[in-house]
């Protein structure tokens, strides 16, 4: 195992730790951006270092198919390649039998995909994508699981669980890397809290050295969301990192943070700025809006940012709806808010002021008190105390808002 997982503070599900990887020491809740081919859009690795990311996420399917992961060895790894000494996670390549789905055949020996690169098929075992990913060399890697969308029902749920559990074997006998990389399984299951708890009891019996809570976020309602992390979370190993796959907006990491889950990814800081929308403590800001054109704010005054320190909504409206230097500049605002929340959340477990946090999080998302029903339910599991966070707060903000 070639982690150390330290729990330094907690409040009452949440915690923050220290968590020790070969590349670099981590502190959780956080959050990693997904670099699918080595690169965050338009951000150099200096720049991501500035903002505090820590870990990087890195695409097994699509790094295998360009550059390969063979000329990533022959580089001296994916760190040496991108230029980034810090902590880098490369998923199985699973999450494309949802993405792909339509050039995807699934069967016991593995996934085969139709490449979107030259239209030849490619065969993805448990075997090669661990394989693949030995190449690659990042500090935790994913086992292949059979993935399906938490929208469908039916005997397929129950399969793509049983599956998974049969892979995972595969993948461990497979790792050659044990001593500088950590293989961590994901809990399949859909929306069934049987098959959940079948999955999860299969896992953690192999002893891995983290756990991630897979098929979410693709669909399903919020209410069904929570009661599942909230679920895996509770029977996963207290001194094990927990990551929960896709999950990125704000609110959803607060409230996986208050259940107990320790790691997030998404796409969604960097994708929403190529769209010219910006993230703020209020939802979103969006630039693009014609209110923008002559706001000499920043983004955020509250932010420390580069962006927000340098740069007017008017300045950042003319290029999002003209230049590719606005989805870049937003990109770092952006992740910086995510790095922030990250830190923020650590640090409010670690000084025992998570509920205030959680509470002044909620009345700046939601300023006229209507907080959603199911952040109620599930801070209520989570011991916290929401109810001050329903008073409005009567102000007047000139912002088009969402939560997500």
């Amino acid at each position: 195992m070639a982690l150390r997982f330290e729990i330094l503070g907690r409040f009452n599900r949440a915690r923050a730790a220290r968590l020790t990887l070969p590349h670099f020491l981590c502190e959780t809740p956080l959050f990693m951006p997904v670099g699918t081919q080595g690169t965050i859009k338009g951000l150099t690795t200096h720049q991501l270092e500035d903002i505090g990311c820590q870990i990087i996420l890195g695409n097994t399917y699509h790094l295998a198919l360009r550059p390969t992961s063979e000329l990533i060895d022959e580089m001296g790894g994916l760190h040496k390649f991108m230029n980034w000494p810090r902590a880098l996670l490369t998923d199985s390549g699973g999450f494309q039998m949802v993405s792909l789905l339509h050039l995807a055949d699934i069967t016991e020996e593995g996934v085969t995909f139709q490449s979107p690169v030259d239209g030849k098929p490619m065969l993805l075992t448990p075997e090669e994508s661990i394989q693949i990913q030995n190449r690659i060399g990042a500090d935790i890697i994913m086992a292949l699981d059979d993935v399906v969308k938490t929208t469908i029902t039916g005997p397929r749920i129950e399969e793509a669980m049983y599956r998974t559990l049969r892979w995972i074997d595969r993948c461990i006998a497979a790792h050659k890397r044990p001593k500088e990389q950590n293989l961590f399984g994901i809990v399949q299951g859909g929306l069934d809290p049987v098959l959940r708890d079948i999955c999860v009891q299969g896992l953690v019996e192999r002893n891995l050295p983290g756990y991630a809570i897979g098929g979410l976020a693709g669909g399903e309602d919020k209410d069904s969301f929570w009661r599942v992390v909230a679920q895996c979370t509770a029977s996963l190993p207290e001194s094990k990192p927990r990551y929960v796959m896709g999950v990125g907006y704000p609110l959803d990491i607060v409230v996986c943070s208050a259940l107990g889950a320790d790691m997030y990814d998404c796409v969604y800081p960097t994708r929403t700025a190529r769209f010219g929308t910006a993230l703020v403590p209020e939802g979103v800001l969006k630039l693009k809006h014609q209110s923008m054109a002559d706001d000499t704010r920043p983004i955020d005054s509250t932010c420390e940012c580069m962006i927000c320190k340098n740069y007017t909504r008017a300045y950042l409206h003319c290029l999002v709806t003209k230049d590719a230097m606005g989805s870049q500049l937003l990109s770092y605002h952006n992740l910086y808010y995510m790095m922030q929340l990250s830190r923020n959340l650590h640090s409010s477990i670690i000084e025992g002021k998570f509920p205030e946090f959680v509470c002044d999080f909620l009345r700046k998302m939601f300023p006229e008190g209507d907080v959603p029903e199911w952040v109620c339910n599930a801070m209520e599991v989570a011991g916290i105390d929401i109810s001050s966070c329903s008073t409005p707060l009567n102000s007047k903000l000139n912002l088009h808002t969402s939560s997500g």
